[in-house]
Formats: structure tokens, C-alpha cells, sequence
């Protein structure tokens, strides 16, 4: 039997900023941040959708896209045009209008229909590209097909009290989708438990050709914002079939281990999102040669620890340190080390996540920090210890998660 995902395109929606994250999304868009050491945030759809067998993306890009589609260039340009398979990006390039960029979720699908209809595929796996999680699609695309839905919603599990920040779901005992509530103040729960409702993931899948309908009737319509969740999927739930598919079902996880879904979209989550992984066991496992999460890997050499003296040893405990690292005479402990991080003798490295290509100078002292790419830390700059100190030059969060970047450094040195 041909899967599913094989009659499917993935389309991911990677345009917007996540202004939550502040300054790390200033040069980048959100799908394009870097986790967990080499990948990216959208490296984890794209390898969901090819561990499901997906080999057609397509990726609708927007705010500040350059480091987003360099990367999928360099790091997902495996696929071979011979064998059907692709990753195209659809940059927002004034293809309706000479005015007109993408104006919502939906109108990023709409504007590019003539492309999707050159894929001659059946479905479409709507996804968004800033999540981190592990998911068969195979599994969404089965029930979608078997209960004969117009669509079928991936869903969240979570304590109702958590859900008032989603958009969240009514359903039936079949799991029929009854009501589409934005963000409610008292979300309903699910038949089985009254503590734990259905939150949106985001993920929605559709036969091409009923999307292909309803896009186009939404285009006309001058009252739609033309975005999925605020239009489209209400529209259904009123006068279609919409379907809800529990993450439970067909999440991939360690044997025994809980169901992973992080949104890192602030500072904080993302720094949590990041130490969690040096835990001794942790919930989301990137050592899981069955499902791999695929990205650019850099040739670069092993990571390096040197000298070995009293105050002046180059050790990492707790801690992932990436490769072309260089831990010189630093003490590096709960932390997570990117690409070409080097760090020199007497620096104390504490609960901080560090992105590629920084340098850390002789006696600095950094605690529960996100410090941004190719930041230069100042011999004896000491951070997270005294955060009314630090909040005159960095962002502090009301967690006490301090981010650096290049323009905050040098802030500081002006002050010295």
C-alpha cells in the first residue's frame, strides 16, 4: 500500500519574526534560531515531515529570511528533482500584487496555488516552522483519510488552566471538532478528563483539492484576515467536518518517556528549552538514530579541552559542548556550547546557552545567560549576579534570564 506521505506535500509557514525573542530575531526569523547545539528550530518540521516520508516541502518565507533560506540551502540539499522530491522556498515576492505581501497564514498558501498545483499531490500537511518536537505526520495523514474530514487538526493535550493561551478545542466523543475558541478564559475540556483540554499545534491537514476551494473563496472574501486559525479552520468547524488529532498518537518519543511540544518563543523557554537537553536523561532525545533531526553539519574539528591546573581547568560537566570547540582553562557546568565557541583560562561558564562563533575572554563570569552569535565577551565581564547591574546594559527577563548581544557589549564597554 503507497503511504500517504508519499501523495503529500509538507507546507511550512516560516515568515514570521517571534518578536518575543526580542533581540535574537533581529537579524533572523524565528524558524531560523538556533537550538540544541547545530540545529535549527525549523530543522525539526523538516525532519519530521522526511522521517514520515515526505519528500516534497515547500517552505513560505517572509521577515528577514536570508539566514533561513541560506541554511535550508546548504543543509537540505539532498533532495533530487529526478526521484519527485524537493524543498522549494516561496519567498513573499509580490506574486498577486505589486502591494501585497503575505497578509496572513492562509494568503501565504493562496498566493502560491499555481506552484502547489505543479506538485500533483493530494494532500497538504500544513505546519509551522517554530516548534520543537518529534511527530509522524504518517500517522495525522491515516486518521484524516479514515474519518473522512474536511480537516483534521493535530491537538495538544494540556491542563485547562495552561490552554487559555491557545487556541483550543471542542470535540465530540469521535473527536469532531464542535468548537474553535481563540485564546478562551474557561477553555471546555475533553470528553475523557474535565482537567485537560485541546490546544492548537498548529498542524493542520487537508486533501489539496477541498484547500484549494476554500483558499480561493477566502481570497475574495474582504472580512478574512486570511489566517487558518482566526478564518479557515472556524469556517469549517461551522459548515464542514473538522477533526482533532490528539499529539499523543503519533508523537515519537523515548520508550517510556512523556510526549515533547516546546514553543521557545521567549527567552526564557528558550533558554529552559536549551539546559533541559544537558539533563542526565532528557525528555526530548536527540540521540535517537531512528528519528534523526537532520540540519547543516559543519566540517569542523572535535571540540577541544585544555589545561589542567588549580582555578585553570578546561572542563565541561552537565553540559553538550559542540564541535570546533575550544574550552581553554574555563569552567563550564550545565551549559550548552554551538559551533566554534572558544572560551579562555579562569572564565566560568554557569546554566548558559551559547551560540556559534563567540569568544569568552580571560576571567569573565557568565550565569543563566543566552548569549547571540559571534558575540565577543570582555576579559572580566561578569553577568548574572547582579541583575539591577546587568539590566543597565542587557535584556534581563523577569525569570532572570539575561540575553547578550554584539550591540548590548558594547553599551557596556562605552561605560567603562
Amino acid at each position: 500500500m503507497t503511504r500517504l506521505s508519499q501523495r503529500s506535500v509538507a507546507f511550512v509557514l516560516a515568515g514570521g519574526r517571534g518578536s518575543r525573542l526580542k533581540e535574537l530575531t533581529d537579524r533572523r526569523v524565528k524558524p531560523a534560531v538556533y537550538f540544541g547545539g547545530k540545529t535549527r528550530i525549523i530543522d525539526f518540521a523538516l525532519s519530521n515531515a522526511l522521517n514520515s516520508g515526505i519528500r516534497k516541502m515547500a517552505i513560505a518565507t517572509q521577515y528577514k529570511a536570508h539566514s533561513l533560506i541560506r541554511h535550508c540551502q546548504r543543509g537540505w540539499n539532498f533532495f533530487r528533482a529526478e526521484r519527485n522530491e524537493f524543498l522549494d522556498i516561496l519567498p513573499a515576492s509580490q506574486r498577486v500584487s505589486e502591494e501585497m505581501w503575505y497578509r496572513g497564514t492562509a494568503d501565504a498558501v493562496t498566493q502560491n496555488i499555481d506552484i502547489v498545483d505543479s506538485y500533483g499531490i493530494d494532500y497538504i500537511v500544513i505546519l509551522a516552522g517554530d516548534h520543537i518536537y518529534k511527530m509522524d505526520y504518517e500517522i495525522m495523514l491515516r486518521q484524516h483519510v479514515e474519518s473522512g474530514a474536511d480537516v483534521t487538526v493535530g491537538c495538544l493535550t494540556v491542563p485547562r488552566e495552561e490552554a487559555t493561551a491557545f487556541g483550543v478545542m471542542a470535540v465530540d466523543t469521535e473527536s469532531r471538532i464542535t468548537s474553535f475558541l481563540e485564546k478562551p478564559k474557561d477553555p471546555p475540556a475533553t470528553p475523557e478528563d474535565p482537567t485537560k483540554a485541546l490546544a492548537s499545534m498548529g498542524i493542520y491537514v487537508f486533501s489539496w483539492k477541498f484547500l484549494r476551494d476554500l483558499l480561493i473563496r477566502d481570497a475574495e472574501d474582504t472580512n478574512s484576515s486570511h489566517d487558518f486559525g482566526t478564518d479557515l479552520i472556524p469556517e469549517i468547524v461551522k459548515n464542514g467536518k473538522a477533526v482533532a488529532h490528539r499529539f499523543d498518537d503519533s508523537c515519537v518519543r523515548a520508550e517510556g518517556g512523556p510526549s515533547y511540544w516546546r514553543d521557545v518563543g521567549t527567552i526564557d523557554a528558550f533558554w529552559q528549552a536549551n539546559i533541559d537537553l544537558t539533563d542526565f536523561t532528557p525528555e526530548l532525545d536527540l540521540w535517537d538514530t531512528d528519528w534523526p533531526i537532520w540540519t547543516y553539519s559543519e566540517s569542523v574539528p572535535p571540540a577541544k579541552f585544555i589545561h589542567d591546573e588549580k582555578d585553570r581547568r578546561g572542563v565541561a560537566i552537565s553540559s553538550m559542548v559542540s564541535g570546533g570547540c575550544i574550552i581553554s582553562g574555563t569552567e563550564v557546568r550545565n551549559s550548552l556550547l554551538f559551533t566554534q565557541v572558544h572560551t579562555n583560562s579562569y572564565a566560568v561558564l554557569d546554566h548558559t546557552v551559547v551560540l556559534p562563533h563567540v569568544v569568552v575572554h580571560r576571567s569573565a563570569r557568565l550565569r543563566k545567560c543566552v548569549i547571540d552569535r559571534g558575540v565577543e565577551i570582555p576579559r572580566g565581564m561578569v553577568v548574572g549576579e547582579d541583575p539591577v547591574e546587568d539590566a543597565k546594559f542587557f535584556r534581563v527577563t523577569e525569570k532572570g534570564t539575561t540575553l547578550i548581544t554584539r550591540e548590548m557589549v558594547d553599551k557596556w564597554l562605552a561605560a567603562r
